[in-house]
């Protein structure tokens, strides 16, 4: 139970802040502008790292929690009940949002500006390196020293920063699907389901064949 409040509690913080970030940038004419809410995504992941890191292994992320799985470092029975955990979370993150800024038409969904299949391009390579970057730097669900957090969050940051005109920079399916959910934009939402996993997915053969 202490895992699943460390994952509830850590992608709720996660969500809140990096699609809090998007709300009041759009709310407030660009005030945070799109560095900022980089720099926000990057901080949160890497604070909550450090939080909850010792507890649960910090996924925040069902791409993650399965890529961390099909690599044998995470055991099968969990894996719904985080990614239950993590969900729930997000949802009351972007609930929370609703109340505090009910005008926001889209609060801080991830929306393509181009076509589909290049947003989930996208997607799939972000996810594909920032799974790749957890690997070298985490095991299992303990984290390799002091620079995991910034290494993961650098990365995070980094993505969003560049990808976040062309996709949003989710990388996340919880990050993307609770605000599109309780802001009733679903439309592009099976974009940001589907390419992290696969992307994350992707990076374990990788990386087996790297550590060889």
């Amino acid at each position: 139970m202490k895992k699943l409040l460390a994952e509830f509690l850590g992608t709720y913080a996660v969500v809140f802040a990096c699609t809090g970030a998007a709300t009041i940038n759009q709310q407030f004419n660009g005030v945070i502008t799109l560095v900022g809410m980089a720099i926000v995504c990057g901080l949160i992941v890497m604070s909550m790292i450090y939080a909850f890191g010792e507890i649960s292994g910090a996924h925040f992320n069902p791409a993650v929690s399965i890529g961390f799985t099909i690599a044998g470092r995470f055991p099968v029975k969990q894996l719904v009940p985080y990614i239950a955990s993590q969900f729930a979370g997000g949802l009351l993150a972007s609930l929370t949002l609703r109340l505090m800024f009910p005008a926001s038409e889209m609060l801080g969904a991830n929306m393509p500006s181009g076509s589909d299949m290049q947003s989930l391009v996208m997607e799939f390579i972000l996810t594909f390196f920032l799974m790749l970057v957890i690997l070298n730097v985490a095991l299992g669900s303990k984290e390799q020293g002091m620079f995991a957090g910034i290494a993961i969050g650098a990365v995070v940051a980094l993505e969003v920063m560049f990808a976040g005109p062309v996709s949003g920079g989710s990388m996340n399916p919880v990050r993307s699907f609770s605000p599109s959910l309780v802001s009733g934009h679903l439309e592009h939402v099976w974009i940001y389901l589907t390419a992290p996993v696969i992307g994350a997915a992707a990076a374990i053969p990788v990386f087996k064949i790297l550590k060889r």
